[in-house]
């Protein structure tokens, strides 16, 4: 199964590994280095089976860092390039990213930077990050703790979804990788959002469409507004108030993977898309029964409040210093460049934590 992006693909199957072993064939002698960038996780439970479906990996210098979000910065990124540096590396070499949405992040900026760039290619191993990560080009590290702050657009020169890791996943992981999906279908498919809310998640047997639906969606939002000028910033939906309660959550050592804090998000941003945009309220509740069945839904703590304002005044996607966000319309519908008041976005968190009961 292939997706057409920019100007690579995407191959979504199990067979796919097999494939990626004829392509290093016929082309060996175009590279003179390999690295396969990952994290302890996905070299414990992923690269063993790489290596097995494709050979021609043997050999490749293996360069693991320790996973989770606290280690995506730059930091890290400085003793990579050094590790590089010191194996001689020059422009021909290629990095394999073996991991989740760190890996893919870190993986394709650090060799995008390197000697002004070498290629690389993602295996993403996590739901998140192979609905995610997969496609579009974006690639940063953290700075101080505001997610995604130092980074560039380049594409990788091939993704391969392989849905074989996704059984190395931890049940909460694979919870938070559908985050994400969810978010696809609630800006652009109220089609897809039916189907996914009424989806048992124990049955595996749609998980190949799934994925293929969630990565075409991003793909042609992505493909109409590559630099985030308008459309793209759909995709932000739940993302300004999650990556702040994800902020808040790093910095106080709470544990809180990327997903639970985005489905936060996603319900706070859709009470300020009633306030706003008029959205249905049985709509909402209908999303939030979703939510709860899934989803370790917290409270947010109100007198953290001016904290949660000051992590989204960092946000990106600001303007002038006013706070952005994209809110729904209706399920399927999804508005940019929303600018809400910091007295609304209280409200809305206020007014999320008494519907959570």
């Amino acid at each position: 199964m292939e997706i057409q992006s920019d100007n690579y693909s995407i191959y979504i199957g199990n067979e796919v590994l097999q494939d990626f072993n004829r392509i290093l064939e016929d082309c060996q002698e175009q590279y003179s280095k390999i690295f396969i960038f990952c994290d302890e996780n996905s070299s414990r439970h992923c690269l063993p089976y790489l290596i097995e479906q494709v050979p021609m990996l043997i050999g490749a210098e293996l360069i693991e860092i320790e996973s989770g979000e606290q280690n995506k910065n730059l930091s890290i990124c400085h003793d990579v390039w050094k590790t590089i540096s010191e194996s001689n590396a020059d422009r021909n070499a290629f990095i394999v990213n073996l991991g989740g949405g760190v890996i893919c992040d870190m993986g394709g900026m650090i060799a995008s930077l390197y000697k002004r760039g070498v290629r690389f290619f993602h295996i993403p191993t996590t739901l998140l990050s192979q609905v995610d990560a997969s496609v579009g080009g974006k690639l940063a590290v953290d700075l101080d703790g505001h997610k995604n702050q130092i980074g560039l657009f380049r594409n990788p020169d091939l993704v391969l979804i392989v849905p074989e890791f996704l059984k190395t996943l931890p049940e909460r992981h694979w919870v938070s990788g559908m985050a994400e999906v969810y978010k696809h279908a609630l800006i652009s498919d109220a089609e897809y959002w039916l189907f996914l809310s009424e989806l048992n998640l124990k049955d595996d047997t749609y998980l190949s469409a799934m994925l293929h639906k969630s990565i075409s969606i991003k793909n042609e939002i992505v493909l109409e507004d590559w630099e985030e000028k308008g459309l793209r910033k759909t995709l932000n939906f739940g993302h300004t108030i999650g990556h702040a309660i994800e902020s808040q959550a790093l910095e106080k050592g709470r544990d809180l993977l990327h997903g639970e804090a985005i489905a936060i998000g996603m319900l706070v941003e859709i009470i300020l898309s009633q306030m706003m945009n008029g959205f249905k309220d049985e709509d909402f509740e209908t999303i939030k029964s979703v939510f709860a069945n899934i989803f370790p839904l917290q409270k947010i703590d109100e007198n953290e409040l001016p904290d949660l304002i000051e992590w989204m005044r960092h946000d990106k996607k600001n303007d002038d210093a006013q706070i952005n966000f994209t809110l729904l319309k209706k399920i399927g519908e999804a508005e940019f460049n929303k600018i809400c008041s910091v007295d609304q976005i209280e409200e809305a968190i206020r007014t999320y934590n008494t519907r959570l009961n």
